[in-house]
């Protein structure tokens, strides 16, 4: 076994009886289970036929582009769904939906899109720009939608003809393709959205290699090849089914006895047990996202309103937040809780990315931590609600939270739920701190711009900042790399002194799959992109 070094706090003890509870054996990575270099893709060949079935880590909330958050719903979404944009395996855009890149005039301000020819969404209905104008407008103006934020500086938008869309910027705003590249840029079918209307998500409609047929909430959803897709003779697969299994043991134990074919999210204690089993493969790749804490200081009203008065020490005093934060080890929390297998964070850009920069993590520090709550005047234990997702690994990280803020001066209480209640509640305010983290976008602004906007629509912390603010119009307008760059570090370090998002770590993207199952992609957004996914030649594996 590896030696392990001892901890240097009152929490050892527990901490180590966590790391003990997660192994069964204490056990660390052997050479047997040592995970290789990058996997994205499988290229072998595939034949026609069968259902292939993906255990999702958690329930997909809806399944609609304007409000859907989760990447589990991404997952789905990647399956039935198109965008305008995509990204490759080299964190490139490339046109999707788009019959090419944009076209780009009047400083910036003026951006017109041309639309794939010849593309059906699974009603029938022609893919036009008509339909791209009505779904970005949709993603702007539907209320609660969590694209506002991404196309809050489109001025207008216009067909100029049948295959061309027209959009005016406020002002050059160079995030505007990476938003494309996501869910503002799925397009929905204009004649499911006219006949649906705010139940679009009960009955979605896009187009994509398959197409929506059925959901069970908290079980399954299922979908089928759809005949309208412009290339379906390049889709090999009958059916996909996504079903919903919370504990990642099961998901594995699902995949060994051939009830689902692919496991998404797949944990690293999980990961380990595959790596000894020659009937599974990997797929590893880096993540562009982050996981952490997020601090309800100003989230008093709901997601989209502005910030109001929180009742809580953490929210009444940034020198109890950052207390919070200091009594955190996150080289720790990765070693016990992943395994070592993931990498601390510190900020919400990924340090792969293009305009990604090294951030240095402040190392915990409880002499600082409890000289800050003593001059914020608190006595005795401050009281912490932390809601955290009920699933085996975020329980365990959140018992480390737990056990490591005590040592500063913490009573942190674990509030446990199913995930997609939890932001449900961030949503509206109603925690104190939530364990929740994003996927990632390729342009920084997406990692950034929602989070932390004083209205932004993904703000549950409710940080309002004008510096903030400020630098956020900033790296909108600005497209020079090395500027946006100086930008983007300067948001990070500001972001960071309020203490509302605390960065914890990045995972790792590990997708674990039957040996059998061909023509996987796994890319740096994390999506499990099923098109040209099926079952390598002469097996029968997912015909049941």
């Amino acid at each position: 076994m590896r030696r392990r070094v001892p901890l240097p706090t009152r929490a050892a003890a527990l901490l180590a009886a966590v790391a003990l509870g997660a192994t069964g054996c204490a056990s660390l990575t052997t050479a047997a289970t040592e995970v290789g270099g990058v996997r994205m893709s499988d290229e072998r060949p595939v034949r026609d036929g069968g259902t292939l079935t993906v255990a999702l880590k958690s329930d997909p909330d809806k399944l609609d582009p304007s409000l859907g958050s989760t990447l589990v719903g991404r997952t789905v979404f990647a399956a039935m769904c198109q965008k305008l944009y995509d990204t490759d395996a080299d964190n490139r855009i490339r046109p999707q939906l788009a019959a090419g890149m944009p076209e780009v005039s009047d400083g910036g301000k003026r951006v017109v899109l041309r639309v794939r020819s010849g593309a059906r969404f699974s009603d029938g209905t022609p893919l036009d720009a008509d339909a791209v104008r009505t779904s970005l407008l949709r993603h702007r103006d539907l209320p609660a939608s969590a694209r506002a934020s991404e196309l809050e500086p489109v001025e207008s938008v216009r067909t100029l003809d049948g295959n061309r869309v027209e959009l005016r910027l406020k002002e050059p705003y160079e995030p505007l393709l990476g938003a494309l590249a996501d869910r503002s840029g799925m397009v929905m079918s204009p004649r499911a959205l006219k006949k649906y209307g705010e139940d679009f998500a009960t009955r979605p409609s896009c187009v994509g290699p398959f197409r929506f047929k059925d959901r069970v909430t908290g079980d399954r959803i299922v979908l089928e090849k759809d005949p309208h897709y412009y290339a379906a003779e390049d889709v090999h697969l009958e059916k996909v089914v996504y079903r919903t299994i919370v504990d990642g043991n099961v998901r594995l134990a699902n995949l060994r006895s051939g009830d689902a074919q692919v496991s998404d999210q797949t944990a690293p204690l999980e990961v380990q047990s595959a790596l000894t089993d020659d009937t599974l493969q990997l797929f590893n790749s880096p993540t562009l996202g982050y996981q952490g804490l997020t601090v309800n200081i100003g989230n008093s009203r709901g997601l989209g309103k502005p910030p109001g008065k929180v009742d809580s020490a953490l929210a009444r005093d940034k020198r109890v937040r950052e207390a919070f934060a200091l009594s955190l080890d996150r080289r720790l929390i990765n070693k016990i809780v992943f395994q070592g297998m993931y990498d601390t964070a510190c900020g919400p850009v990924a340090p792969s990315s293009e305009l990604g920069t090294e951030t240095r993590c402040p190392g915990r520090d409880l002499e600082r931590a409890r000289r800050l709550l003593k001059e914020a005047g608190e006595k005795g234990r401050v009281p912490v609600e932390l809601t955290i997702s009920n699933t085996v690994e975020d329980m365990r990280l959140g018992q480390v939270v737990q056990a490591m803020a005590k040592d500063a001066g913490f009573q942190v209480r674990l509030r446990p739920t199913e995930f997609t209640t939890l932001l449900e509640h961030a949503d509206k305010g109603d925690f104190e701190a939530v364990s929740v983290g994003w996927s990632g976008r390729l342009d920084p602004a997406g990692n950034i711009d929602a989070f932390a906007g004083t209205l932004g629509s993904e703000n549950r912390s409710g940080i309002s900042d004008e510096r903030i603010d400020g630098l956020i119009e900033d790296g909108r307008r600005t497209s020079d790399p090395a500027e946006r760059k100086k930008i983007y570090r300067d948001l990070t370090e500001a972001v960071n002194g309020q203490y509302g998002l605390i960065y914890l770590y990045r995972q790792r993207n590990y997708v674990v799959a039957n040996e059998d199952v061909a023509g996987l992609r796994v890319y740096g957004d994390g999506l499990i992109r099923v098109e040209t996914a099926g079952y390598g030649g002469g097996t029968e594996a997912g015909d049941r």
